[in-house]
């Protein structure tokens, strides 16, 4: 069967049942990929800077030569990784499928060796036209466009993570940014956490989560533009400033308990490096009570104070980006209970 070239669109669609072997160096990977794609580099990053100095400084014939001297040694072992992948990705579902598809980044030779190579073998093989370049450009469009979106806002210590997750055990679509961010949107978000994705992987993991709300009701929760060290694209964000917002107003007690028990069993090292953090923007006086309540394991009180200060500053983000024209409902709740305050918003919906 003839290697198909396929539309990104084509590609995205049998991406859902098909492995797709991503053949760009480990280090483009790296910076950001296809979400799920299979890291298969033709190239090592050393091998890849080396054919691409012979291709700018001598020949385009003198960088084929080098990138077959380089090819020839991996056919074997590439052919192998593919195979005990579609076997285990056949035991895993049931299936018996030897389709794959491949794609580098611009669609050029690295994608059309290793297709050429799977295409001989016995593999079903589709590549994608335009290469990962294509899939970014398509990444960049999904944020322009219209969505049913409704923004879920309260104060720091409302729940709202658990309460979007409470609304999907229910059925509801939602979009968990701080989860994509691998933050949670504050000085504290990354308290025992890894590393976040870098921009371009945050985008990608956005837009596919967008592309699979298939343009039902999406649940967002209220964010800055920033979370952490990545921003929401600026098209996507306003759409967000110009949705419904839905603001489950919970008395500061109780959220302040929720923190405590949120956070009351980080280390009092990353705590104290988080209040340091944002030691400008507290103010010098409350840093040093902040701290001072910390180390003496007054957590309850040094939280009081951190909460306070968020709270000032997520009412100075809404004033600030509330436009004339946004529907702003206001929902009030005694618990930081899921269950409870998924039965106040959903009528809210329809409403």
């Amino acid at each position: 069967m003839p290697i198909s070239k396929l539309s990104i669109t084509e590609f995205l669609k049998l991406s859902k049942i098909h492995p797709v072997l991503d053949v760009r160096s480990p280090g483009e990977y790296r910076h950001a990929h296809i979400p799920d794609a299979y890291s298969l580099p033709l190239f090592t990053d050393e091998e890849r800077k080396v054919v691409g100095t012979a291709y700018k400084q001598e020949s385009r014939e003198k960088a084929i030569k080098i990138g077959l001297s380089y090819f020839g040694n991996k056919m074997v072992s590439m052919v192998e990784e593919v195979e005990k992948l579609i076997a285990d990705l056949n035991k895993a579902n049931s299936t018996n499928s030897k389709s794959v598809l491949v794609h580098c980044w611009r669609g050029g030779m690295r994608s059309a060796g290793v297709a050429w190579l799977l295409d001989l073998y016995g593999f079903t093989v589709y590549t994608l036209s335009g290469g990962y370049k294509a899939y970014r450009n398509s990444v960049l469009k999904q944020f322009e466009n219209t969505y049913n979106i409704y923004v879920l806002g309260g104060y720091t210590g409302s729940g709202k993570t658990q309460l979007l997750e409470h609304l999907s055990s229910q059925g509801e679509t939602i979009i968990d940014l701080e989860k994509l961010a691998g933050h949670k949107g504050s000085a504290f978000g990354n308290l025992e956490k890894g590393t976040q994705p870098g921009q371009e992987m945050f985008e990608n993991e956005l837009a596919k989560a967008l592309a699979a709300a298939d343009r039902g009701t999406i649940w967002v929760e209220d964010e800055s533009q920033r979370i952490g060290l990545v921003n929401i694209p600026g098209q996507f964000m306003q759409t967000l400033r110009e949705s419904r917002l839905l603001f489950i107003d919970i008395p500061f007690e109780d959220r302040l308990e929720y923190i405590l028990a949120e956070y009351g069993n980080s280390s009092h090292e990353s705590l104290e490096a988080a209040i340091t953090r944002i030691k400008k923007r507290l103010g010098g006086l409350n840093t040093k009570n902040a701290i001072e309540y910390l180390k003496g394991n007054n957590l309850k009180e040094c939280f009081r104070i951190l909460l306070a200060y968020y709270d000032k500053l997520y009412r100075k983000a809404l004033d600030e980006n509330t436009g004339s024209q946004r529907q702003i409902i206001k929902i009030e709740s005694h618990s930081v209970d899921p269950v409870q305050n998924a039965l106040l918003l959903l009528p809210q919906q329809i409403a």
